[in-house]
């Protein structure tokens, strides 16, 4: 699991504190003196994998680097209910100040973690992985995906620019082409871009023969029984890698990892994922 880059996560929680302050936190600034201080702690209010911890530290250091601040658990980490996430020390208006916006960073990507640690678990003992998709929150997908990894999963494709998948409206545009649609936009990928995997959509096994005749890296499954992922499978005899995508949730997951395909897509889990209750608590 790869870091988050430092200055990417800055800049968003800058924006979001500006967002949030605006011209002042009114309520802080008329009631917390200056000069009071407090011990807090983020915990959590429910079981949950832990991503994004990184935002909190900088929410606070951003309002005030004389808040003291002690990590007392790392991404990646299942927790429960009551679990200790962070202790801070220091100015009571600048922990007051910057708690929303913490709480909000890692309540989302801990969502995100915790859903796709369910889908991993859901398939324990297959050989198949699960994957996450572009369905990405604007601005968010560096953050998005990096928990996903939080949550076991793995990155497929992080934008337009690293692979080449070949959709249906893709193929719908070249169908005029010989000897079909599938063989010509593969050629044409490998041409343009020889460096880049080419992945190729098939709703249809005879769409899965031609991905595989034309020499397609990964053949992506899209909407399939499970007797025609099934089918899938021993006609690509480890010709290609496989991915399963549409349809799939928890209680599906398990059979269509059964099936034997590579890996199965699951939008869910940066579209859908529930933010997660993790509560900042004073000490009196």
């Amino acid at each position: 699991m790869q870091s988050l880059p430092a200055d990417e996560v800055h800049r968003a929680v800058q924006g979001a504190l500006a967002e949030d302050i605006g011209s002042g936190d009114a309520t802080t600034l008329a009631t917390v003196p200056v000069s009071a201080r407090a011990v807090a702690s983020i915990v959590a209010r429910e079981p949950f994998t832990l991503a994004g911890l990184a935002f909190a530290r900088e929410a606070f250091q951003q309002l005030s680097p004389e808040i003291r601040i002690s990590e007392l658990a790392r991404d990646g980490d299942p927790l429960n209910k009551a679990a200790p996430l962070m202790k801070l020390d220091g100015p009571a208006a600048s922990i007051l100040t910057a708690e929303r916006v913490a709480l909000n960073f890692v309540q989302r990507l801990s969502g995100v973690a915790t859903l796709t640690r369910q889908f991993v678990d859901a398939i324990a003992g297959t050989n198949a992985k699960i994957l996450d998709t572009r369905k990405t929150t604007p601005g968010w997908r560096t953050f998005e995906k990096y928990a996903v990894a939080c949550g076991g999963g793995q990155n497929h494709r992080f934008g337009l620019f690293d692979l080449v998948l070949i959709k249906d409206n893709h193929l719908a545009a070249l169908r005029a082409e010989k000897p079909n649609p599938i063989a010509a936009a593969v050629e044409r990928a490998r041409a343009k871009y020889p460096n880049l995997k080419v992945e190729v959509e098939a709703d249809k096994l005879d769409q899965v023969r031609q991905a595989l005749d034309a020499g397609a890296d990964i053949v992506l499954l899209d909407n399939m029984s499970l007797g025609e992922l099934g089918n899938a499978v021993r006609l690509a005899r480890g010709r290609a890698r496989l991915e399963a995508s549409g349809g799939v949730n928890l209680q599906t997951v398990r059979a269509i990892a059964e099936t034997g395909v590579d890996f199965i897509s699951v939008g869910a889990l940066t579209h859908s994922a529930r933010a997660v209750d993790i509560a900042l608590d004073f000490e009196s």
